[in-house]
């Protein structure tokens, strides 16, 4: 999994949090939606979580990447 992070170029994970991770951008993107959902506990339909992973891992991705990266800098 590390190598297919460190392969990973940066610009795709940036393509990749501005569209899907931000989408729809007006009225608001749907991965902050889904976060207000689930703090306030409305989050319960299939499709609404669903949703939620479908926004949320771009940012994911981001995160591994950032991690694999940084890591293999100390060593």
């Amino acid at each position: 999994m590390k190598i297919f992070f460190n392969r990973l170029p940066w610009s795709i994970v940036i393509v990749l949090i501005a569209t899907l991770g931000l989408a729809p951008f007006v009225p608001q993107p749907h991965l902050f939606e889904k976060l207000q959902m689930l703090a306030n506990g409305e989050l319960k339909q299939a499709i609404d979580i669903f949703d939620l992973i479908l926004h949320a891992s771009p940012l994911v991705i981001l995160i591994l990447k950032l991690f694999f990266h940084f890591s293999k800098k100390e060593q």
